[in-house]
């Protein structure tokens, strides 16, 4: 009787144990998230690092549950984020494969990547092909939605367009002389992209003005002596550039000893985020654009101080142009996953729910109010800033002066119409300030 009341004890026991053990031995469920940007490479540095560690400093304050309200909810609506990061380099035949492999053999629930055009171009039939839930948190090309339709691929931050519209329309309001411009720009779709919307901007603001040296250097060059050789010998009052990266460094670096920037008003669509690398070897008086009100261009607001204050704590520099599209990117997938959390009955969504619940949205971003207002609510649109360089020797960096803000409205095209179309067009309803 003693042994079978021991047994009955030890059984029961064993019971409880059991239970006890059952939900730490039971995996939680998480959402396993792709994060592909240049990790290697002459883009790595000044761009894709800095977008990954922006990644890592929101998946943290996210995972936590210390993001700001409405970005408070633990994880992604209670999933906690499970990060896959690959890198970029390689071109697009490896990227391609590299993103198969997220959906086919990691399993993610979704992917937020890539920062060359070239690549954008090549991923998203992939992913749209595999019916699987992509947004590009960059790249400029606007033909990702001008040229295709698409269901499961979004871009969250606006395309090359805004930047060098932006760029023409402060020439003109600040009165700059315009007569002759050269141009130096990569030799593939964001270089080509980026010199015909500003040749065509600057067509409409200034009919008169001439085109003289166009020099289309191939991606990853690194050395620019014949083209600044080329630009130097044609006088021209603008020079405008698209260079980004590494080849943006180098170009500032090599061209400013010379002389260039002094003989020369040298405009720049995307280069806030060589300023904190290059110090006081960038010259002042440099007009340039950020890809967005980004950085030292970022709109005032409580949102941009803890985005701030969050990233320049866990990488002893400010963030740019790369971990705010990242931000942006991730802001918009976790409003949008909750969304879709919340007609699920709580459950993870699929990628069409997910799909669902971005497409046409807005939300608040350190950079300001992103809406998926074009390409069939799968194309966003946002606001950007224009500055001068100028070295702060007490402050021992490069700050921004003269700037001015641009409404999304102003520089990015209406949804029913494509960039060149609206640009040749005259910028019809552009709402400018």
């Amino acid at each position: 009787m003693a042994s079978q009341k021991l047994s009955m004890i030890l059984s029961a026991l064993a019971g409880a144990a059991t239970l006890c053990l059952a939900p730490a031995a039971q995996a939680q469920e998480t959402f396993k998230l792709g994060i592909v940007s240049f990790l290697s490479g002459q883009a790595a540095e000044s761009f894709g690092i800095p977008a990954v560690n922006g990644g890592k400093v929101l998946i943290e304050a996210f995972n936590a549950g210390t993001g700001p309200a409405p970005y408070n909810k633990v994880g992604f609506g209670g999933l906690k984020i499970e990060p896959i990061y690959v890198d970029e380099n390689g071109g697009a035949t490896k990227q391609v494969q590299e993103l198969r492999n997220l959906y086919d053999r990691e399993k993610v629930d979704a992917v937020v990547g890539y920062v060359g055009s070239g690549d954008c171009l090549a991923v998203a039939p992939v992913a749209e092909e595999m019916k699987k839930f992509l947004i590009l948190y960059d790249c400029g090309t606007p033909r990702i939605f001008e040229d295709g339709k698409y269901s499961y691929v979004f871009r969250t931050a606006s395309h090359g367009t805004m930047d060098n519209v932006a760029l023409a329309r402060y020439l003109k309001a600040h009165n700059v002389k315009v007569e002759t411009y050269n141009m130096i720009n990569q030799d593939y779709a964001w270089g080509q992209d980026s010199k015909k919307d500003f040749t065509l901007s600057m067509e409409k603001l200034y009919p008169n003005a001439k085109v003289g040296e166009d020099q289309l250097p191939k991606f990853g060059s690194g050395q620019y002596g014949t083209e600044i050789s080329a630009l130097m010998g044609k006088q021209a009052d603008v020079t405008h550039s698209s260079l980004w990266g590494g080849d943006l460094q180098a170009f500032i670096l090599q061209s400013g000893p010379r002389g260039l920037f002094k003989r020369s008003q040298v405009v720049l669509s995307a280069a806030d985020h060589v300023l904190p690398g290059l110090g006081d070897k960038m010259p002042d008086g440099a007009i340039l654009g950020g890809r967005g009100a980004y950085g030292l261009l970022a709109p005032k607001s409580a949102l941009n101080d803890w985005w701030w204050a969050a990233y320049q704590k866990a990488n002893t520099t400010y963030p740019v142009q790369a971990p705010y599209r990242m931000a942006q990117a991730l802001m918009g997938l976790k409003l949008a996953v909750e969304k879709a959390m919340a007609a699920n009955g709580g459950k993870k969504p699929t990628h069409e729910q997910l799909a669902a619940a971005l497409a046409n949205s807005e939300w608040d971003s350190p950079g300001g109010k992103i809406r998926m207002a074009n390409g069939g609510g799968h194309q966003a649109i946002q606001e950007t800033a224009i500055g001068k360089t100028r070295y702060d020797a007490a402050k021992k960096m490069v700050v921004l002066d003269d700037i001015q803000r641009f409404a999304a409205e102003c520089v990015n095209p209406p949804a029913n119409m494509k960039s060149e179309d609206w640009i040749k067009a005259g910028f019809p309803g552009a709402k400018c300030n």
